[in-house]
C-alpha cells in the first residue's frame, strides 16, 4: 500500500493533474489496485452552470483515462528493475470503452495489469469501478520511459 505523499515521490504529477490518492494493493510486475476521489471542487467542475441534469456532472472521460493510465504508470515505475530514474509517458491507447458514468462523492477504483515490460516500454491493460460497477476499460495501453532528465523536473 502507498500513500499519498509515496504517490507524489513516484509521480512527477502535481495538482491539479495528479489524478491517484493511494495504492490499495500492488503486486510489481502483475497488477495495482489504486483509487482516486471525486471531489466536487476539482477544476473541471469550476465552471458549470447551476440547473444543470446530474449527468451534466459526470467526470470527464479524458480524466478517467489519465487517472487509470497514472494507476499503471505506477505499477510499472514499481516494477522497474533499474536504478536510472526514468519518467513514464503515455505512447498510445487502444480500445478505451466508457461504460457508466462516476460524479462527484465516488471513488474510482483501478486495476491495472502489466501484460510486458521491457527497459523503455511497457504493455498494460486494466479497468475501472465505482461501487463495483465497471465504468471504464482500456485494452492495452502502451507506456513509454524516457530518462528523467528528458522528461522533466519535479
Amino acid at each position: 500500500m502507498l500513500d499519498h505523499r509515496q504517490v507524489r515521490a513516484l509521480l512527477p504529477h502535481r495538482h491539479p493533474m495528479l489524478q491517484v490518492d493511494q495504492v490499495l494493493e500492488v503486486q510489481p510486475g502483475r497488477r495495482i489496485v489504486a483509487v482516486k476521489a471525486v471531489s466536487g471542487s476539482e477544476p473541471c467542475y469550476a465552471d458549470l452552470p447551476d440547473g444543470l441534469s446530474r449527468a451534466g456532472y459526470a467526470y470527464p472521460a479524458s480524466l478517467l483515462l489519465e487517472s487509470l493510465g497514472q494507476a499503471g504508470a505506477l505499477l510499472w515505475l514499481l516494477s522497474m528493475d533499474s536504478t536510472e530514474k526514468r519518467t513514464p509517458m503515455l505512447g498510445s491507447v487502444r480500445d478505451f470503452a466508457i461504460h457508466g458514468s462516476a460524479f462527484p462523492g465516488d471513488v474510482l477504483r483501478h486495476e491495472v495489469h502489466l501484460d510486458h515490460a521491457a527497459h523503455d516500454k511497457a504493455l498494460l491493460r486494466g479497468e475501472t469501478r465505482v461501487d463495483g460497477r465497471l465504468i471504464a476499460s482500456v485494452g492495452s495501453m502502451l507506456g513509454l520511459a524516457v530518462p528523467e532528465t528528458l522528461g522533466g523536473q519535479r
